[in-house]
């Protein structure tokens, strides 16, 4: 069973910045696996936000490319979001997600496992 923690959310003004972690436990190595970000705003359904495959493959939703940076630290078996330039429409809960397929997907079906999600507000 594999165990996924976000952490790092919180209430930041437009324009800042946060780090969302995200570290995976319950199994021995976690260098093959690939992982996402993905958000869910209040009456809307859960978008992509970046993924970053197991060969350090790396997508972004065109909504966040140039201010997101996700990436891995396979040691920690920890992957990172860095958000930089966030906007008002960034507010949401942000989940992390872990699946098998060998590459960065944006599809939520194709992941297995998920996080319980962290809430990330931006305020004007």
């Amino acid at each position: 069973q594999v165990q996924l923690v976000e952490s790092g959310g919180g209430l930041v003004q437009a324009g800042g910045s946060l780090r969302l972690s995200c570290a995976a436990s319950g199994r021995t190595s976690f260098s093959r696996y690939d992982m996402g970000w993905f958000r869910q705003a209040p009456g809307k359904e859960r978008e992509f936000v970046a993924a970053i495959g197991w060969n350090g493959g790396i997508k972004y939703a065109d909504s966040v490319k140039g201010r997101f940076t996700i990436s891995r630290d396979k040691a920690k078996n920890t992957v990172y979001l860095q958000m930089n330039s966030l906007k008002l429409e960034d507010t949401a809960v942000y989940y992390c997600a872990l699946q098998e397929l060998g590459f960065a997907s944006r599809n939520v079906y194709d992941y297995t496992y998920w996080g319980q999600g962290t809430q990330v507000t931006v305020s004007s």
